[in-house]
């Protein structure tokens, strides 16, 4: 199956890739949704950073559909991209794309989400966005 997406406005580079391991298998064999997860997250993150944001929590994460598995071996890409921002929030949009461990030219959709983060000072308070260049 090749399913993957073919969403122009993404960047080419992933936020992050990473190599699914057996230790992120759940019992039925499959890459645990919590471990895809982490890393969604993570890649949202990157990308708040990278638009004005010097410190995340991460508030709302929104719908996350699981629409092929992962398997140990598979090559999973986050690609990530600013969808809306406040005066404090920033909100990310993810996808997930996961190669084969077969055969890496074989790519799979595997999920997509939009996360909204808050950047926040060292007390963890609301704090505005750096200004970036338009």
């Amino acid at each position: 199956m090749n399913n993957h997406f073919k969403d122009d406005e993404f960047p080419s580079v992933p936020s992050i890739r990473v190599l699914m391991m057996p230790r992120d298998t759940n019992p039925a064999g499959t890459i645990f949704g919590g471990v895809i997860l982490s890393h969604l997250d993570q890649a949202g993150a990157e990308a708040a950073l990278s638009n004005g944001a010097t410190n995340v929590v991460t508030v709302a994460m929104k719908e996350v559909v699981f629409l092929e598995p992962v398997y140990v071996g598979d090559q999973v890409s986050f690609y990530s991209k600013m969808i809306r921002r406040g005066k404090t929030s920033i909100t990310v949009k993810v996808k997930v794309e996961a190669a084969r461990r077969r055969d890496r030219r074989e790519l799979v959709k595997v999920t997509e989400a939009e996360i909204t983060y808050v950047n926040v000072n060292s007390d963890r308070e609301p704090t505005p966005l750096v200004p970036t260049s338009i």
